[in-house]
């Protein structure tokens, strides 16, 4: 008989393996904008003791110091897991992907940055390393002494099997809501709540597993007659009286009538009530889909031939063409925030918002992939597919909406700029294939190195290039606004300090300042360039940020707002500009985000598209507003959802029915898989077999 201090001796490494694992788990929790408490714990536990079986059962097989080697490489590479995730978290705010772990030489562009957060959670950092250094001292030794037989690795194994089988019978009795254990295990791929409500190992094991063997979720529910989204379209988002017919019908720029599609479940005296509106048509093409669906090559390309011919396609409306023929800049700004525009300090940006197009309830949310996500989402108002770098990606399809594609063949001259390395995130790859001639630094942008880089400096070395043709479209994306938000580590931070010393703000919001002054001197470069040739009053500027500041300090944004900035929603509300000199100053109210863009400025400018195969909508037709963010939190012209909270808000004055939300969050779900499922598929190309005929 075994005695209980040498079994204790014998199993050490079983137990403290499986200890190390939960406690690495909480410090991460801790550590992460999520609530610590919640049923993440409990399948962060369960999951630690699953993975030490795995790791007790391989060690068990070796012997003497080759056994000793491989715990402590095993231990080694699960501290530097965390500790890697943490930091990439604290700069990003979200988890890095073995897809982005395979992107590794990106990072190393980011080394200050690491330091410098690092240096920050030294303590969580160290607290990390602990148990390997306790290992090391007093478990070590120990895990050499005794051999293991078959029954001990047996029952071991066994063990490992009936935690496994009852974390997932808790997951797939629990509920299937967004965001749920079993909708992230399942169905979904979102790192933070995945961390949040799996733990970190699970998630990465999950994201291996699918990087490495395909993802094919479970997509029964988003059409299940059983779910309480079975019923929901497009078309529950359309206040007009008008809308496709729900068959596969050949859709053209003519009248669409109406069937019998669901609307808004929505009481009270505040509900909208339908009005008579100018018929103007429809932006769509003329898309075969019955063809298409009867010739579909797989059940896949059907079902998205079936969904995006049920789509409701947006209306014309007073300002499609409004700006037909006009010169197009549009610019992704990056970390801009509608708190940098001030009067005194960068009056172009303030001009801009002010003598535009203001709107006023506008948002970026937040994707994966920060800048290179955001870019994606602004240029083809498609929804980023997590885990991968979507623009990347999309450089081998076919990307008719992107406006270098839509505008190159009507005549003009479509160029892009990056006042960083041409190659960073791929843009050498995705930008070509966007329809730009495409200069970075290292491929013909001839500017200052320094990190980070003068977006006035790019703006100088540039405009030249187009500004004299006789119909242009120039992209840019900037990168002063970067972080870090300092006066040491960041350039233009420090070169513009001066110019913020005598503002009453923290350090931090200070330096963001000075980044965005730089921002500001391009613009009115820009301005300047436009006014000089004469063709301000024909060129039309569109600026957005790629995503809120989320390298500055919580505490200092909410010393640039002048009040505690909400968390899920206000954090991301921010500015879009539209502007074009002349123009009659106008403010847009209604929710809006940058999803909604792309379609939007399409529209201005009468070019020809289709609605339907775009995530986003043009804020000037008579659909009705979704502001989408990554969590599936959403925002509508009736409230806003917090998915974290799963708590659905209404506006003042208006009521909703219970199954509201969830039909708009059943929406969002078909959302998020066709989108993904355009990029998979190059489902842009299929189509356009039918519409060029």
């Amino acid at each position: 008989m075994i005695s209980k201090k040498i079994a204790l001796e014998k199993y050490s490494f079983l137990i403290f393996s499986a200890l190390f694992i939960f406690y690495a788990e909480m410090i991460l929790r801790y550590n992460i904008d999520v609530p610590f408490w919640g049923i993440g714990i409990l399948f962060s536990f369960l999951y630690a003791c699953l993975f030490s079986g795995i790791i007790f059962l391989i060690i068990s097989l070796l012997k003497g110091w080759l056994r000793n080697f491989v715990a402590i490489v095993m231990l080694l590479i699960i501290t530097l897991l965390f500790c890697s995730q943490l930091i990439y978290y604290k700069i990003f705010l979200t988890f890095f992907t073995l897809y982005s772990a395979g992107k590794g030489g990106q990072v190393l562009e980011f080394i200050p940055e690491t330091i410098a957060f690092t240096k920050e959670n030294l303590v969580s950092i160290i607290l990390l390393f602990l148990p390997l250094f306790i290992y090391l001292i007093f478990i070590r030794k120990s895990i050499t002494k005794y051999s293991f037989k078959f029954k001990e690795k047996a029952l071991t194994f066994i063990t490992c099997a009936v935690i496994f089988c009852l974390s997932i019978l808790i997951i797939v009795t629990g509920t299937k809501d967004d965001n749920s254990p079993y909708d992230l295990y399942y169905r979904s791929n979102y790192p933070l709540y995945s961390v949040m409500n799996l733990g970190l190992i699970t998630t990465f094991r999950l994201n291996a597993q699918r990087t490495i063997f395909g993802f094919s979720p479970d997509i029964n529910y988003l059409f299940s007659n059983n779910s309480s989204t079975s019923s929901i379209s497009e078309n529950t988002f359309s206040n007009s009286s008008n809308s496709s017919n729900s068959s596969s019908q050949n859709l053209s720029n003519s009248d669409h009538s109406s069937s019998t599609e669901s609307k808004p479940d929505v009481e009270g005296p505040s509900a909208p009530t339908p009005t008579s509106v100018p018929n103007y048509g429809y932006n769509t093409m003329n898309i075969d889909f019955n063809s298409l669906i009867k010739n579909s090559k797989n059940t896949n390309e059907k079902m998205m031939n079936e969904y995006f011919s049920n789509v409701t396609p947006t209306s014309k409306n007073e300002m499609t063409g409004k700006f037909k023929g006009y010169n197009l800049i549009l610019i992704t700004a990056e970390g801009f925030s509608k708190y940098s525009a001030n009067k005194d300090v960068t009056p172009t940006l303030y001009k801009l918002i002010n003598e535009g197009y203001n709107f006023t309830n506008f948002y970026t949310p937040i994707w994966g992939v920060s800048t290179s996500d955001g870019e994606y989402v602004a240029t083809t108002g498609l929804i980023p597919k997590s885990g991968i770098w979507s623009m990347l990606r999309s450089g081998k399809n076919y990307m008719p909406f992107a406006m270098g594609n839509q505008l190159l063949p009507l005549g003009y001259k479509t160029v892009a700029y990056h006042d960083h390395l041409y190659s960073y995130y791929g843009r050498d790859v995705s930008h070509p294939n966007l329809g730009y001639t495409y200069k970075g630094v290292g491929n013909g942008l001839k500017i200052k190195k320094t990190w980070p880089e003068s977006d006035l400096d790019m703006m100088q070395n540039t405009v030249d290039e187009f500004i004299n043709t006789k119909s242009f479209h120039a992209y840019y994306m900037t990168v002063s606004g970067h972080l870090r938000y300092s006066f040491s580590g960041n350039y233009i931070a420090n070169k513009n300090k001066a110019l913020v010393a005598n503002l009453p703000l923290s350090e931090g919001a200070k330096a963001y300042m000075a980044t965005q002054i730089e921002l500001d001197k391009a613009l009115e470069y820009l301005l300047m360039s436009l006014e000089k040739a004469g063709i301000a009053q024909n060129t039309l500027i569109a600026v957005s940020a790629d995503h809120y500041p989320y390298g500055l300090k919580k505490k200092d944004i909410d010393n640039l707002a002048g009040y505690e900035v909400e968390s899920n929603f206000e954090l991301y509300r921010n500015n879009f500009i539209l502007y074009a000199k002349g123009m009659t100053p106008k403010t847009i109210d209604k929710p809006v985000s940058s999803l909604d863009i792309n379609p939007t400025i399409s529209n201005m400018l009468g070019l020809t598209y289709d609605s339907r195969l775009l995530m986003g909508v043009d804020c000037f037709s008579d659909s009705s507003p979704l502001v989408i963010f990554a969590n599936k939190s959403f925002i509508s012209d009736m409230g806003k959802y917090n998915s974290l909270t799963r708590v659905f808000t209404p506006n003042l004055g208006i009521s909703v029915s219970d199954s509201y939300r969830k039909n708009i969050s059943g929406l969002i779900d078909k959302k998020f898989y066709f989108s993904a499922a355009i990029l998979d598929n190059d489902y842009y190309s299929i189509l356009k077999k039918s519409w060029s005929k």
